[in-house]
């Protein structure tokens, strides 16, 4: 006997299979949410009405449920910054209704999407946030020194100058590191900026006993960008180090930016500039059981290493 189909059962079964492509086809879709990250960006939405969301936490809890849905879809994700401020700007160049889903969708696909985002892994977003806040500041930091390089925010400093710069911060890294020795240094390098908050750069490296070295290869093209900005505009920037070395009590040591080349702080100055925030100038307690001593003297040039610069 001849098996049949009818015409409904066909149309079904053929409705079913246009969707179950559509969803496969959705899991390689990747998507970017962003994320208002604290409570002053949340406060400064919610003056839209279609924004629709009455308080920071609660809107986050949302946050990850849509992110674990997303997950759980197969579908890969990534997390952005929400900046209002930006977003402001972004809807008035463009003529668009900043009261507005349509809007928001579209500053995050065109905006936020394309700076800094971390990959969404299963962590709660209050995990996720810090990592990605500190990645889109240091982005900052990058972008702001580059400028400055380039000759945004100094008009002798050429291309020709900024590379000379840069190398030579190269040359100061790899001196301080030298000079320092095996264990984990913890380096912060500050440079006056334009505002109120300065530059400033933050790289962790590890030097091993048999002289081989680990660092963060994007932390370290900051650090040496933000360094090179100072040298180039001639900004009186500093560095500080912090050491945990087997045997021995974490040690902190620091140099002034004088004349393109850092000079040793003495003690006094080591645990002032330490004990200092650079971003606000408030003073810090001192840490237990954490050794001040002067900086190291640096030599500019080996034998015949006049070059590197």
């Amino acid at each position: 006997m001849a098996h049949t189909t009818r015409p409904d059962t066909a149309h079904t079964d053929d409705t079913r299979a246009r969707r179950s492509a559509r969803r496969r086809l959705r899991r390689e879709v990747p998507g970017t949410i962003a994320v208002l990250a604290d409570e002053r960006d949340f406060a400064a939405m919610r003056r839209y009405t279609s924004f629709g969301f009455d308080d920071h936490p609660g809107y986050l809890r949302h946050v990850d449920a849509l992110l674990r849905t997303l997950a759980a879809q197969g579908t890969y994700t990534s997390v952005a910054l929400f900046d209002p401020a930006d977003y402001a700007a972004y809807c008035a160049d463009l003529s668009l209704d900043p009261d507005s889903a349509a809007s928001r969708t579209r500053y995050t696909a065109e905006v936020a999407a394309a700076g800094t985002t971390v990959a969404y892994d299963g962590r709660p977003v209050t995990r996720l946030l810090p990592g990605l806040i500190d990645a889109a500041e240091q982005q900052a930091t990058w972008e702001y020194a580059t400028g400055l390089l380039t000759g945004d925010g100094c008009e002798r400093c050429g291309d020709d100058t900024g590379r000379r710069a840069f190398a030579r911060a190269s040359l100061i890294l790899r001196r301080i590191v030298e000079a320092l020795g095996p264990g984990g240094h913890h380096l912060v390098c500050s440079v006056p900026a334009d505002g109120d908050a300065p530059l400033v750069a933050l790289l962790q490296a590890d030097c091993g006993t048999d002289g081989r070295l680990r660092l963060d290869e994007p932390s370290a093209l900051v650090f040496c960008t933000v360094l090179a900005a100072g040298i180039a505009t001639d900004r009186p920037g500093g560095i500080v180090a912090r050491t945990t070395a087997l045997g021995r009590p974490p040690t902190v040591r620091g140099w002034t930016l004088r004349a393109g080349w850092p000079r040793p702080l003495d003690e006094a100055e080591v645990f002032s500039a330490y004990c200092t925030d650079p971003a606000t100038g408030e003073p810090i307690p001192p840490e237990h059981g954490v050794a001040y001593e002067a900086g190291i003297e640096l030599p500019e040039h080996d034998a015949g290493e006049a070059g590197d610069e």
